[in-house]
């Protein structure tokens, strides 16, 4: 009889997409960084990631919103984010 070697085990887990950084919002003109940040969004970096057919927002602080099928509604938490206290 006649037995196919093991094959690895399969990962659950969603492929990951690239990362894709979230505009400015409307007013602020791109350039860079101050050499001393201050406000509320010192420091903060946010981005978009996708998990399957969903997209969420998350900062380098740590903080991440909640999984939207809305790409343009997780842009706009990561807005809120940069200017919330």
């Amino acid at each position: 009889m006649h037995e196919d070697p093991p094959t690895p085990g399969r990962t659950t887990a969603a492929p990951r997409t690239p990362v894709q950084a979230v505009p400015a919002p409307a007013g602020i003109a791109p350039g860079p960084a101050p050499a001393s940040p201050s406000g509320p969004s010192a420091g903060h970096t946010t981005t978009t990631i996708e998990r399957g057919s969903f997209c969420l927002a998350r900062c380098n602080c740590g903080w991440a919103g909640p999984a939207r099928r809305s790409r343009d509604r997780a842009r706009t938490d990561a807005a809120e984010h940069l200017t919330a206290p």
